[in-house]
């Protein structure tokens, strides 16, 4: 720990299936001291393909992306836990959890692979991270791939699908977020201790928030890891990120794809694909979905991750 972290909590040990890869966990230290867990799906560097750095969904984890674990997903992965979530430590300022400080993380992780740029792959608010990457540090990004999300402004965008206009979305968005960071010491005690079995997961994935999941189990993985999150400091992480504007589009020039969720609720599809028509070289692909397109769709995004490193932005692993 550095004098600029604040002790972490714990990360959970959850066990990979045995037809899957075990991510392996590391720390990486970012730009202002915070200790930060990083986790790839090579550690050694043995998987044949081009490395794609994973701006991950907020508070999210390794399990919410199955097609990064699978052994012949011929795709390497480095990607970070986000501030005080799943092992990496709270700054010691905690206004310190922007997505200007996400963009600071993921440089740090590209720089602790020894990689001087690389694919960026986002879902969620992790579009907007490597968006602002490309903005700041354009010679670190050979292409973005953006997976339900937008490039900033992404509280405006929710709720799009039940036709909420942009303003009052983000309106209620925000004060929810709010509402939640201040009542969140007391709702934790219950999120924390939620049982993650398979009823759960069939409930949720039929309230239209999310899909029905091909792998149940590995949902019950990723969400029993999602509720180890204090509720009052997710929160606290919605509502730093939720001042990030939409950025400028105008000066990114590397080749994009956005994959969307036609039903999605927090990243409007509308959105995302007025983003894509506003780039130079950018594809829009919309899938039936929600939010939670990756993990409702692992082999289809997938894909199209594939299709867009094999038009020659993926550099291949550990070249630097």
């Amino acid at each position: 720990m550095t004098a600029a972290s604040v002790p972490a909590e714990p990360i959970s040990v959850i066990p990979a299936p045995a037809d899957l890869i075990e991510p392996f966990f590391y720390d990486v230290v970012s730009a202002d001291g915070t200790v930060l867990k990083a986790w790839t799906n090579d550690p050694d560097c043995l998987i044949d393909g081009p490395t794609v750095l994973l701006c991950n969904g907020l508070g999210t984890n390794a399990w919410t992306m199955p097609a990064f674990l699978e052994p012949d997903c011929k795709v390497r992965v480095i990607s970070f836990n986000h501030r005080g979530v799943g092992g990496s430590a709270r700054p010691s300022d905690p206004d310190r959890v922007g997505v200007e400080e996400f963009a600071e993380d993921a440089l740090a992780v590209l720089d602790a692979a020894g990689l001087e740029h690389a694919v960026f792959m986002g879902w969620s608010i992790g579009v907007n991270t490597m968006f602002e990457v490309a903005v700041q540090h354009p010679e670190r990004v050979d292409g973005l791939f953006a997976m339900a999300g937008v490039p900033g402004n992404t509280f405006g965008t929710m709720l799009e699908p039940l036709l909420i206009p942009a303003a009052l979305a983000r309106i209620v968005s925000v004060n929810v977020s709010r509402a939640l960071k201040r009542t969140g010491k007391l709702i934790s005690p219950i999120s924390t201790r939620l049982p993650m079995g398979p009823r759960t997961i069939s409930a949720l994935s039929h309230t239209g928030f999310m899909f029905p999941l091909p792998d149940p189990e590995l949902a019950q993985r990723a969400l029993k890891e999602f509720v180890s999150t204090p509720v009052d400091w997710y929160f606290h992480l919605a509502v730093r990120t939720s001042t990030h504007k939409r950025v400028s589009l105008s000066g990114i020039d590397v080749p994009a794809m956005f994959v969307a969720g036609k039903w999605d609720l927090l990243a409007g599809p509308r959105a995302m694909r007025g983003a894509a028509s506003r780039m130079k070289e950018a594809t829009y692909v919309e899938l039936n979905g929600s939010h939670f397109i990756g993990m409702e769709q692992p082999d289809a995004v997938h894909e199209l991750l594939l299709e867009f490193l094999a038009s020659g932005v993926g550099r291949w692993s550990c070249d630097g």
